[in-house]
């Protein structure tokens, strides 16, 4: 009996001992800090990550700010009656699209490709009108639009469906239809043209005008990433376990991926979501999974809606405008910084003000790796663009055109300078040839007469975005 209350006793002091030196061992900032680390290192995404910069998309923002100019000096001249103006009054109109005072004439030399100086048979003074190349890319632009419209009406359908209230606000689509690849008039060319699709009706409380699905399709209601993971799938042969909720990741160049990272996005592919198309206003939103699968419905989102674009790319500021009817979070820089191997935003391309997002895995080298026609044929713009003034002849006599007609020393000495200045602007790919007859410049007067207006739509407003969205 002593022998075992003396066991008993040593037991309890052995006990007791280790229980201590645990408890003086762990305070509570190391007991947190020793089951934190792990977690945040290997089981989360960090919120905040450094944004990498891909220097083939912001390239390619580079070129397209030179086409929102382009386009709006296109409109200008296209507005004018005779599609044409005067070069005495062009930097007075050029202001009115934000050109500063003498910025006009140096715009249009950048661009020979596409704006053409000529003299008047008539009036003998100086004219500018678009080349042939500009109108032939503007009339393969407005085919391509037509000829897609039934593609942008199931885009659309698509669209009101992602809506949680399946209905959008007129005005928000109407700002995002350059994307989306709508007409302008869509309103009539579309939506009352489809009544068996779309229900257009004012909103008693808002008095804002809402476009609503009349019902919905079940074979609409596939996301272009399900289709995506289908086909890696039969093609790769990959895992269907691995590649049931994955997307695809193809991360910048210098994009640091350490251990725990890879880890963290590994584990984060796995995570079950609901579709974006999937109604859940009956879930219980509350627990810590349920708002994991948010979080990444909301990528799903996001990634469904860039899908639907023409050209895969939208700003940041319009999709904020389906922020609300989505469920999207408020601060979606963020947010998409954390999948920065799904989706790329450029700062470039308007100072900055805007952010264009991009969708990685449809696009290689700058280009995108499926085109469309109506893409292909806005490309033919950035063409012309991208082509050197050097491979365009320039007439030297309307460049060094004098009013007065008279051959003094100075203008001799003028037109000297204007020549040589343009010496380098001959090559075998000209647009009009040095020494054309008058009869040409009449005929081609005749034939540019009849062209029909187009407008950019590129002055949209992108007013009503949320504070916290950077």
């Amino acid at each position: 009996m002593w022998k075992l209350n003396n066991s008993i006793t040593t037991t309890f002091k052995t006990s007791s001992l280790i229980q201590k030196t645990i408890l003086q061992n762990t305070s509570p900032i190391n007991a947190f800090a020793s089951t934190r680390r792990p977690f945040s290192q290997s089981t989360s995404i960090p919120k905040k990550l450094q944004r990498v910069r891909d220097h083939g998309y912001d390239n390619y923002m580079e070129v397209e700010k030179k086409m929102r100019k382009v386009l709006k000096f296109q409109d200008l001249i296209l507005s004018l009656p005779s599609s044409m103006v005067s070069i005495s009054r062009l930097d007075t109109l050029a202001r009115r699209i934000g050109l500063k005072q003498f910025e006009a004439g140096r715009f249009i030399l950048k661009f020979p490709h596409i704006f053409e100086i000529f003299e008047h048979p008539v009036q003998r003074i100086l004219y500018c009108r678009l080349t042939r190349k500009a109108l032939l890319q503007i009339d393969q632009e407005k085919e391509a639009l037509l000829a897609q419209v039934p593609d942008a009406v199931t885009r659309l359908r698509k669209l009101v469906m992602l809506s949680n209230t399946g209905r959008l606000q007129l005005e928000h689509v109407r700002i995002a239809r350059k994307d989306l690849g709508l007409p302008d008039d869509f309103e009539f060319s579309v939506i009352l043209k489809y009544p068996q699709f779309f229900r257009l009706f004012d909103a008693k409380e808002t008095r804002n005008k809402y476009i609503e699905t009349v019902e919905r399709d079940p074979k609409l209601a596939v996301c272009a990433i399900e289709r995506l993971r289908e086909k890696e799938y039969r093609e790769k042969g990959i895992d269907a376990e691995n590649i049931r909720f994955s997307f695809i990741v193809n991360f910048p160049p210098g994009f640091k991926i350490g251990k725990y990272y890879k880890i963290a996005v590994w584990k984060w592919q796995r995570i079950p979501y609901w579709s974006p198309y999937d109604d859940i206003s009956g879930y219980d939103l509350r627990s810590l999974e349920a708002q994991k699968r948010m979080e990444k419905r909301a990528v799903a989102m996001i990634h469904e809606l860039l899908s639907l674009t023409v050209e895969k790319k939208i700003t940041l500021e319009r999709i904020a405008h389906f922020r609300l009817v989505m469920n999207l979070p408020k601060k979606l820089k963020e947010f998409l910084l954390q999948h920065q191997g799904i989706f790329y935003i450029s700062t470039r391309g308007n100072q900055g003000k805007l952010h264009t997002v991009f969708l990685r895995e449809v696009y290689k080298k700058g280009e995108l790796i499926e085109p469309n026609d109506l893409y292909l044929a806005r490309r033919k713009l950035a063409e012309l663009i991208l082509l050197s003034p050097r491979k365009v002849k320039v007439d030297r006599e309307l460049v060094s055109y004098r009013r007065n007609g008279e051959d003094d020393e100075m203008g001799s000495v003028k037109r000297d300078c204007v020549e040589n200045a343009f010496d380098d602007f001959e090559t075998e790919d000209s647009v009009r040839h040095v020494g054309e007859g008058k009869d040409d410049l009449r005929s081609d007067l005749l034939h540019y007469d009849d062209v029909s207006d187009y407008t950019d739509g590129d002055n949209d407003s992108e007013e009503g975005v949320d504070a916290g969205l950077r």
